[in-house]
């Protein structure tokens, strides 16, 4: 059973985990050099529980403490009762779930490993919006995606924001880093992949011409907010695809075009 600990003091140094945790630079390179990641909510910490996560710690406000019980009685891990008015001087907002807990890090598969076995694969170039993130993880993992594959500079699935945007599904799908870009994607081409590049170019086939759910195997490329896909990653892709649009509209936000490219790619409709 864990130890409930009641703490009054904001700089009490068994907080640490959960100091300013609206600094993003600073998260950003502490909690993986530090092996953790933050969980927001009970219904995110109980999924990371269940995605077999080790628990570092739990913050919790005094009216949650019922609510995540049995969560406390099967944890050797510390838990922190705190008041709302001191969780929010620890980490700089009002957590509005009244519920943190601090998670354990696993290693990242390699890209290799993940390939393995996958069939339909998200490839992120250089998304470094956690909204985004989330968003995609989450669509990933309710269409039937198999696996997520990030360029070097892709922001961190595991970043608090990220974790709550995707309501847990970032521990649904695995993922891992290329290790190089573009370079890193003649692996994804010589795993068996065809190599999709979504982008609303009008040079693009549509979805429906393309028919990528007819394929074997699809690596499903996306790019960041705004700028989309690099000439670089354009190249390399076997072939470019796009949204079919009217209206006007020339473009979705990623997340929700992520969306409708999943539902194409993975044989039209959510799996299992």
């Amino acid at each position: 059973m864990a130890d409930l600990i009641t703490v009054e003091d904001p700089d009490d140094p068994r907080l640490s985990d959960y100091t300013g945790l609206t600094d993003v630079e600073l998260r950003r390179k502490r909690e993986p050099a530090e092996g953790l990641f933050i969980a927001e909510g009970e219904k995110v910490i109980r999924r990371a529980k269940e995605a077999g996560y080790e628990m570092r710690s739990m913050l919790l406000s005094a009216k949650w403490i019922d609510v995540m019980r049995d969560v406390i009685d099967e944890l050797p891990a510390p838990v922190y009762a705190v008041s709302p008015e001191l969780a929010e001087q620890v980490t700089g907002y009002h957590v509005h779930r009244g519920a943190l807990a601090s998670m354990q890090r696993k290693p990242l598969p390699t890209a290799a490993e993940l390939l393995r076995s996958a069939r339909r694969v998200v490839v992120m170039e250089s998304v470094n919006d956690h909204t985004n993130i989330g968003a995609i993880f989450r669509s990933a993992a309710a269409l039937g995606m198999d696996a997520v594959l990030l360029s070097p500079d892709c922001a961190d699935p595991l970043y608090r924001r990220s974790v709550k945007v995707s309501m847990g599904a970032v521990f649904s799908v695995p993922y891992a880093r290329l290790d190089t870009w573009p370079k890193g994607l003649e692996s994804v081409r010589e795993a068996g992949f065809t190599l999709l590049a979504l982008t609303p170019d009008e040079k693009a086939e549509s979805l429906d011409e393309a028919a990528p759910h007819r394929m074997e195997r699809v690596a499903l490329m996306l790019g960041a907010e705004g700028d989309g896909l690099s000439t670089q990653a354009l190249v390399a892709a076997d072939a470019w695809v796009r949204i079919p649009m009217s209206h006007g509209v020339d473009s979705l936000n990623v997340g929700a075009a992520a969306a409708v490219a999943f539902y194409a790619v993975a044989t039209g409709r959510p799996r299992g």
